[in-house]
């Protein structure tokens, strides 16, 4: 009988709450890996945590006991450090009650960090609640940033949550880390506040890293309007050279964004005389002096009441701020600052404006996903630079990503883009070719009114680029190798006859199963694994089959992984032998025989293998053949979960070695005609993608044939 640990006591910074307790959905987040798998970990391991109770039928364990078992066997994605972390987490939950709500835990929480920092020491020690009161009162007199917060904490819950900071940080490399995690940490206590109507955190990094402020001077003064819960500042200084010394200013009108935002700048070790964040929208530029950048993310308004001249109102009063060789960095709707607007419009006349003195340097279409929240908010990035009117170039980067995922190398990318063209001087770098984007006169854009601000056509310079000017060269050996394709088909180098003919009665077709094709070892079985899809490029060394490229619904070759990811990620995964079958029910049923071999299979596909001396022998093309043809009589009905029949109880003919013989020839003439029309469909489709690219940028043109009339 399968036995289990028992669950160990909870640790005494958890309350007498039920909260601690984790489901299997749970589990599977902790341990970054897909939903079934820790099921999968109960019933094969007797050593998994037993259930501590249950819950409308479903399974409650004790956090502690699962990740020490995470951390004990090495199972799962997630480093056990951030294992450790993440169960000092999944205890803040347990805190929330009526009297204690989620907004006043995380400021309370966040505060005995900041105390931590400021006195770099644990904040839980033997003395009493009171006394730390006192400390904190010392630290900050004013109440400008943490006293509130941890005077709102009950005298008996105060020194437990000062144990929990103190474990947050010990989990974390620093205290600006425990910060953070505990802000990550918001939404589980249905509590995501000012992050609800800002960026997700991959587009923050990926201003900071537009923004250059790791190419600012010592001193430098950086201000972020509309600051939130401080991502935008936060991400700002990581990126910062270090010892920088940066100042930096932020506003936003409610109070407690601004007290957070202090203590998340002061955590990071950011000196008082070097911060200054104040409530409302105007910065306090008169007493620190114009910023050398500025970085800010528009505040959301829904597109039904959105105003394009009120927000570009605001954009206006933004550049008030820049000086001369100030740079920013400005986040806000697509439909206003690269979407076409009403011709001599009030809005477009506004939009215009910014590029007669040269303000505007970049501008860039971002694609849905912007914030994580605002699923259907498309977003686009302002670049303005105030310079000397002797260094302007009078260019602008358009730069198109609305089609692009949100994807960290396309983030990357589009930095690297930025970093050359900011430090070409705003000038296009002949070194240098931007990806999706196009640099353009600003006179082009000032001549259009209400166009888009979208690189809608090729510069001048991208006409001769090695791409372009190939096309006709390319083009003409296509031509050629659609002719050489047909002349083989017209020599009939490939011959098809089936010789079929309707099967006597007196011979009749004996029947098996792909389950008694496995237990007689004519056939074994071998699994798909499982790989993160970041893990798939369309670059690697080695081909990985998915169910879509099994059913055809992508083509074989478009998924491969790297040979460094596969032996330290994936050092149990098997490869393909030549002709072995790979099998897929989900979504429905298919087959795909792996000629080559070498291959990697994503589950829930998985390999059936031909056994070489079964006896009588098994022909992969012709199990291949039979399995769809039986499977199709055993479809999925609309609305079932799957199909009437599993793989291995599909009835095939277990035909004769000469018959599966004859049958296999037959099949390999198919297959040699297909791969015939493959090369002249593939040949014509790269034919047509050609052409059409070319008519498109307008680079390329068709000339009538000789002795033709066009007309």
């Amino acid at each position: 009988m399968t036995t289990h640990t028992t669950a160990r006591t909870p640790s005494a910074i958890l309350p007498e709450t039920p909260a601690w307790r984790i489901t299997y959905a749970e589990i599977a987040a902790l341990a970054q890996v897909k939903r079934p798998v820790p099921t999968t970990w109960a019933r094969r391991h007797p050593d998994f945590p037993a259930p501590v109770a249950h819950e409308d039928g479903r399974p409650l364990f004790d956090a502690r006991a699962v990740v020490d078992w995470l951390a004990s066997t090495g199972r799962g994605n997630t480093d056990p450090r951030r294992l450790r972390d993440e169960l000092a987490l999944h205890t803040l939950a347990a805190w929330r009650t009526p009297s204690l709500s989620a907004s006043v835990l995380i400021g309370a929480l966040t505060s005995l960090v900041c105390l931590h920092q400021q006195f770099d020491a644990p904040v839980a020690d033997s003395r009493p609640w009171p006394t730390l009161l006192e400390r904190a009162a010392d630290l900050d007199p004013d109440d400008r940033f943490l006293l509130s917060e941890l005077r709102a904490l009950p005298d008996r819950t105060g020194p437990a949550l000062a144990r929990l900071a103190d474990e947050l940080i010990d989990a974390a490399y620093n205290p600006a880390e425990a910060f953070d995690w505990i802000l990550q940490a918001r939404h589980r206590l249905g509590s995501p506040g000012p992050a609800a109507d800002g960026p997700t955190p991959a587009v923050v990094r990926a201003l900071a890293a537009l923004s250059g402020v790791d190419t600012l001077d010592e001193g430098a003064v950086v201000a972020v309007p509309h600051a939130c819960s401080g991502d935008l500042p936060a991400a700002l200084h990581d990126r910062a050279a270090e010892d920088s010394g940066h100042v930096y200013l932020a506003a936003d009108p409610d109070p407690a964004c601004v007290r957070l935002v202090r203590r998340r700048m002061l955590v990071r070790g950011v000196y008082e005389f070097r911060l200054d964040v104040v409530e409302g929208e105007e910065l306090t530029a008169d007493e620190w002096g114009y910023p050398n950048l500025l970085v800010c993310a528009l505040p959301y308004e829904a597109a039904e009441t959105r105003d394009a001249k009120a927000v570009l109102d605001q954009v206006a009063a933004l550049t008030d701020y820049l000086d001369t060789g100030a740079t920013a960095v400005v986040l806000g709707p697509a439909d206003v600052l690269t979407g076409p607007l009403v011709r001599h419009g009030d809005a477009d006349r506004l939009r215009r404006s910014f590029l007669k003195p040269g303000l505007l340097k970049a501008a860039i279409s971002l694609p849905d996903g912007a914030y994580a929240y605002r699923p259907g908010y498309r977003t686009a990035v302002w670049i303005l630079a105030r310079v000397p009117e002797d260094q302007r170039t009078g260019r602008v980067l358009l730069a198109d990503y609305s089609a692009r995922p949100l994807t960290e190398p396309v983030l990357e990318a589009l930095a690297e883009d930025l970093a050359i063209w900011r430090a070409s001087g705003w000038t296009p770098d002949p070194r240098h070719e931007a990806r999706n984007a196009a640099i353009v006169h600003g006179t082009d854009l000032d001549g259009s009114p209400g166009a888009a601000f979208t690189p809608q056509h090729r510069t001048l310079a991208s006409r001769h680029v090695r791409t372009v000017v190939e096309r006709p060269a390319l083009i003409a050996d296509l031509e050629r190798r659609l002719g050489e394709l047909q002349e083989r088909s017209r020599a009939d180098e490939i011959r098809l006859h089936a010789r079929a003919e309707l099967r006597p009665e007196s011979q009749p077709v004996r029947r098996t199963s792909v389950a008694r094709l496995l237990r007689a070892r004519r056939l074994r079985r071998r699994p798909g694994h499982r790989f993160a899809p970041e893990h798939l490029t369309p670059e690697g060394h080695y081909t990985v089959l998915t169910p879509e490229e099994i059913l055809g619904t992508a083509r074989i070759g478009g998924r491969r992984i790297d040979r460094g990811i596969l032996l330290t990620a994936y050092e149990h995964a098997q490869f393909t032998e030549p002709e072995d079958l790979v099998v897929t029910a989900h979504p429905y049923f298919g087959v795909y025989v792996d000629v080559e071999g070498v291959s990697l299979v994503a589950a829930p596909a998985r390999i059936l293998r031909v056994h070489p001396d079964a006896d009588p022998p098994v022909r992969p093309r012709v199990l291949a053949a039979l399995l769809r043809a039986a499977a199709g009589e055993h479809a999925r009905t609309s609305g079932a979960v799957r199909a009437s029949r599993r793989i291995e109880d599909l009835v095939v003919p277990d035909l004769s070695s000469a018959e599966a013989d004859l049958y296999e020839a037959v099949l390999a003439e198919i297959e040699s005609r297909a791969a015939l029309l493959h090369e002249q469909t593939a040949a014509l489709d790269d034919l047509t993608r050609v052409m059409a690219a070319g008519m498109t940028d307008g680079t390329l043109t068709i000339q009538p044939l000789p002795h033709t009339d066009t007309h």
